[in-house]
């Protein structure tokens, strides 16, 4: 089988998360791959390894969204030279509680040997505090 170049791998996994295609995802990343989400969220940090980022990180926040609310992600852009891929995506849907969750995301990957090793994410980590981690209601 002939390698896919980075470019490809990255939009065959952002499809892929689209359709909820969880063998391609889980195909997309080399086994020990990071993903570094930012802020100060209960999903901020470095997850490490591919079963921890599939299983955890993507799934921990796939059941921050209501039934039937999951997010649907809509590639926007990509730009990519040698090993390094810049995308750009929206992520919109409804958070467990109700809120409407639309969100600009932007993702740095890394492609080696036809697998994703890192990814750095960028998007706005004060909507997703409000839609997807709302304070408990005062009394």
């Amino acid at each position: 089988m002939t390698q896919l170049d980075p470019r490809t791998v990255v939009v065959r996994y952002v499809n892929a998360v689209a359709e909820g295609d969880l063998a391609t995802i889980r195909d997309s990343f080399a086994a020990d791959a990071t993903w570094t989400y930012p802020g100060d969220l209960p999903l901020s940090r470095v997850w490490t390894g591919r079963d921890t980022i599939v299983d955890e990180f993507l799934g921990g926040a796939g059941a921050l969204f209501a039934p039937g609310g999951a997010p649907r992600i809509t590639l926007t852009n990509v730009v990519a030279d040698g090993e390094q891929v810049v995308a750009e995506w929206t992520s919109r849907g409804v958070a467990a509680g109700g809120r409407a969750y639309d969100n600009a995301c932007l993702g740095v990957f890394t492609v080696r040997d036809g697998r994703i090793t890192s990814v750095r994410e960028y998007t706005d980590t004060q909507h997703a505090e409000r839609t997807l981690f709302p304070a408990p209601p005062t009394r």
